[in-house]
């Protein structure tokens, strides 16, 4: 595995911590988005990991500005794939943005490129074609937290080569991953086949009115456990990955999603209510934001 140059595609939530987290291990790292604003917005993402690292790993100054040193934030694909080794496509989960995508993507890249999907739901054979490379396709999916909930699932599609699968692999345990790979299709992986149908039974019982956010949660936390419960999770995740896998499977046909997906553009999206990233979703994280921008101040001054 001879990785060296590696591009995120997507500067989302997850997408600016798997920048940071590769760029933390060592490796040069271009994020792509689409505009100026997207990349700006994931620079302040950045500056708010630099400051968990310290918090949460140890980490000193010198290492999180190192990290920080070697990404570069770029809105031209051409440019940002110039010299990869490795994509990584974080876009939203929309099959039509990421089929255009991959089909921009592979007129530009070089030859040598992989490419993978960090898709929480879709599989890597719907794309495959898309790509132009399907021997070079496959999935890499990280959880959230990626620099503490540190798992890998590396997915192969029948087409993917298996030399390309053992380095994304390596590549994987080099970012200071747990790389667990699936040699089969399965939609969800392993994490999400766990965690969607939880959260999705979690919304059902919100839409219809059965309980209340707080007590959903208190239900779970308390019988089993857990530190935090659905609705945490989901403002973790962000509203908008909820909502825009909810669209999916209405527009499948899937019963009940439709008013799912409705509800969340309704009463949260609308109200720019997104989850933790933007200070309220199911929860409102005022403080958090504000102890957020404080540290965003020291960390620049």
């Amino acid at each position: 595995m001879n990785y060296k140059n590696i591009t995120v595609a997507g500067s989302g939530v997850l997408g600016s911590q798997i920048a940071y987290q590769t760029a933390f291990k060592g490796f040069n790292v271009s994020i792509y988005d689409i505009n100026n604003d997207a990349l700006a917005r994931a620079k302040e993402r950045i500056i708010n990991l630099k400051i968990r690292y310290q918090k949460d790993l140890g980490a000193t100054v010198e290492e999180v500005n190192a990290a920080y040193d070697r990404i570069t934030f770029i809105c031209d694909l051409s440019e940002a794939v110039a010299e990869a080794d490795l994509v990584i496509e974080a876009i939203p989960e929309i099959v039509q943005i990421k089929t255009d995508f991959y089909k921009k993507l592979c007129e530009v890249a070089p030859d040598k490129t992989i490419f993978t999907t960090n898709s929480s739901t879709f599989l890597p054979s719907q794309f495959a074609e898309a790509t132009g490379r399907p021997e070079k396709f496959l999935a890499l999916h990280f959880a959230n937290e990626i620099w503490k909930n540190n798992t890998a699932e590396i997915m192969k599609h029948s087409r993917t080569d298996m030399h390309v699968f053992d380095e994304v692999i390596e590549f994987a345990k080099a970012i200071g991953m747990v790389a667990l790979p699936l040699y089969k299709e399965q939609p969800g992986y392993i994490l999400n086949s766990l965690l969607v149908p939880f959260l999705e039974a979690a919304q059902m019982l919100l839409l219809n009115e059965i309980a209340d956010v707080e007590t959903i949660d208190k239900t779970w936390m308390i019988a089993t456990g857990s530190p935090k419960g659905p609705f945490k999770t989901l403002d973790i995740v962000g509203v908008n990955t909820a909502y825009n896998i909810a669209l999916g499977k209405a527009e499948a046909g899937v019963t009940e999603f439709d008013r799912l997906a409705e509800f969340l553009k309704s009463e949260y999206l609308d109200k720019g209510k997104l989850g933790r990233q933007t200070g309220e979703g199911f929860y409102s994280y005022q403080d958090v934001m504000k102890h957020k921008k404080l540290g965003v101040s020291l960390a620049m001054s």
